[in-house]
Order: structure tokens, then C-alpha cells, then sequence
């Protein structure tokens, strides 16, 4: 589902279910959606993260793997089954039809995959820390009756459930990413160090925020305000902070960090880099952003940064915090705790 941010929440609760089911998983292509393309563009896995640190915490292997080698012999074409929670609307009745629509269908096509039928597993969930749910998977689909399990959309929630976050540790950058982003570091923002943020503020955004006031759990605010509201409501500056917020909030990182010569900013639109410059004149620092749009080259440079903001609503920005949790680095959240909270605090 969506774009990078949420395909990478889903994947965790994915990983989580395979090992919940004791499955193998088959790591997916990631979905990307580029520009004058009509249909979606399936990106391999391993085209950015490595496999082999995922098989630490449960047995995985490449789509492409799968396919080639071990498909022929388990799941022929003639005993490919789409799973599904109920009826999906499509071309048929009483079925997923899981390669209705993009990017179901271009999805499927890129392995040449046709389903022979439909099967609903629904009243069945998939919260892998349920021992008695994932024993009846276990049961209702056994190895032998049902060698493959694909399901038409994730085996997961969005956003990631909370008992999954952890997971984030055995998802690591392959070399080729690691390598461009120190090396990018390294020519553009050597002598000192960085604070890398991220301004989610596209056109979509701007619409996605005027959902904020009926949904106080919009998108990945759960990082911020918590899965059940715990930690506070949201906000319209939390999901979409003004000019003038942003600046602020820069500057009062700035005066309690020590050297911190550059701002490296990630964004999806307006980058701002002009009115960062001007206003953090008074700093002495170099505003950086990537030459090129790289979504995941910049989300690599963030999880390096020596200090993040980020945005509580974005999975992308969730992205980014949770890789620098593991890391043990510190972060902070646009607008929240809200201003006048931290000035009661620091008093």
C-alpha cells in the first residue's frame, strides 16, 4: 500500500506474520511509481536492503529467487491461489481478483503469475503475537494442502503495530546505499556535523493534512501521540508546520548541539533552501540537499545525521526515526511536544 514509508511498515508486520506462521518469507519487490509511467514499477528487494541480515531473525529469500528456483517445483501455475480477507470488487465475482487494478496487476505480471482461484481467510488476523491466531493459520493452512500463502495485499497493519517497531534492526541498507551516503557525507558535509530534516509538504500532503482534526491517529502519528491518543492529540503544525515553526524549531536544536556546520534536508517538495539559508545566516552553516531526488539515498543520509526532525505524520519520517533508534541517535518531531510544553519543562 502507498508509497515507500508505507510499504516499509507493512513489510515489518510482514516479517513479523512469517515468523508467527513459521514460513519462509519471500521479500517482495518494492512498488515505486515514477513519473510519465502508467503502470508501477516493481524495484527488487535486494536493491536497496540486504538479505542477509533479515535471515538473523527468521528464513527469508529474493522474489526473483523464488521464482526461478523453487516456484517450478511448489507452486505451479496450476496451484496458484490468491488469498484474500473477503471479496475484493474486480472483473470476477466471489473472487480476490488480485490483479485488479495497478499495482495489483503489474504487480503479479512482472512474474508472470496468474491465479487459478480465490481463497478468504477471513474471520482469520494477522497479529503474530497472538500464539493461539497464528495456530489456527497453522492448522486451517497446512504445509502440505498449502505450500504458499500470497496474499493480494500485506499480511499487515498500517501503521506498523507497535510489538513489530523492534524488527527495524535486521532491516539494514545494502552496501551500494551505505557506500553513496558516506561518500555523499563525506564530500559535502566533512568538518563537522549535521542535523538532517525532513519538510513533507507536496500537494497531497496539504490535502492528507486537513484530515488531521477526524483522524487523531492519521498515518504513522502513532510514533508521536501514541496507538491509543496516550501521549496527546494531533495537530495541524505536527503534520504540516509553517515556515516560521520550522525555523524556530531549527534554531533551538542548533543552540544545544555543538559543532554542527550543515542542514541536510530531505524533502518532497519544497525544500526550503533559500529561506534556511537566510535564517540561519546568524549559524555559519551550509544548507545540503541531494543534487538529484533520491528518496532512499536521502533516507540513508538522515539515519546518519547527528541529529533528526522529522515529521510525526509521514511514514518516511518514521522510517528514518526508527533506523536511528537502533542506532542509539536522537531525533525530535516537528511541533510536538508543542512549544509551550518544552518552555514549561525547561523552566
Amino acid at each position: 500500500m502507498g508509497r515507500f514509508g508505507n510499504q516499509a511498515d507493512h513489510f515489518l508486520g510482514a516479517l513479523a506474520f512469517s515468523k508467527g506462521v513459521n514460513r519462509t518469507l519471500v521479500l517482495p519487490p518494492w512498488v515505486e511509481y515514477r513519473f510519465g509511467e502508467a503502470k508501477s514499477i516493481q524495484v527488487p528487494f535486494d536493491t536497496y536492503f540486504e538479505v542477509e541480515s533479515l535471515n538473523l531473525y527468521h528464513h527469508v529469500i529474493t522474489m526473483e529467487e523464488f521464482m526461478k528456483d523453487i516456484a517450478p517445483v511448489v507452486w505451479p501455475p496450476h496451484k496458484r491461489i490468491s488469498f484474500c480477507y473477503v471479496e475484493r470488487n474486480g472483473e470476477k465475482l466471489n473472487s480476490c481478483n488480485a490483479k485488479s487494478g495497478n499495482p495489483f496487476g503489474p504487480f503479479w505480471d512482472t512474474f508472470n503469475i496468474d491465479f487459478k482461484g480465490s481463497e478468504f481467510y477471513g474471520p482469520l488476523n494477522y497479529d503474530a503475537h497472538n500464539k493461539e491466531m497464528m495456530n489456527k493459520w497453522k492448522q486451517k493452512y497446512s504445509l502440505n494442502n498449502w505450500p504458499v500463502l500470497a496474499f493480494t495485499g500485506a499480511p499487515a497493519s498500517f501503521p506498523v503495530q507497535k510489538e513489530n517497531v523492534h524488527l527495524h534492526k535486521y532491516l539494514k541498507w545494502n552496501r551500494d546505499i551505505e557506500n553513496k551516503s558516506r561518500s555523499f557525507i563525506k564530500k559535502n558535509m566533512s568538518g563537522g556535523g549535521f542535523i538532517g530534516i525532513h519538510l513533507r509538504n507536496g500537494q497531497d500532503w496539504v490535502k492528507a493534512c486537513h484530515h488531521v482534526k477526524d483522524s487523531p491517529r492519521l498515518f504513522a502519528a502513532p510514533q508521536c501521540v501514541g496507538y491509543k491518543n496516550e501521549r496527546g492529540l494531533l495537530t495541524q503544525s505536527m503534520c504540516l508546520p509553517e515556515k516560521s515553526e520550522i525555523i524556530k524549531q531549527i534554531k533551538r536544536a542548533m543552540k544545544k548541539l555543538n559543532d554542527i556546520k550543515y542542514i541536510f534536508v530531505a524533502s518532497d517538495s519544497n525544500h526550503m533552501i533559500d529561506d534556511l539559508k537566510t535564517a540561519l545566516r546568524q549559524f555559519d552553516v551550509s544548507v545540503v540537499k541531494l543534487q538529484q531526488p533520491n528518496p532512499h539515498l536521502d533516507l540513508a543520509i538522515l539515519g546518519q545525521a547527528n541529529y533528526f526532525i522529522g515529521n510525526c505524520v509521514s511514514s518516511y519520517s518514521a522510517f528514518a526515526k526508527r533506523e536511528r533508534d537502533v542506532k542509539g541517535l536522537p531525533s525530535e518531531f516537528w511541533s510536538f511536544p508543542s512549544p509551550k510544553k518544552i518552555r514549561h519543562e525547561e523552566l
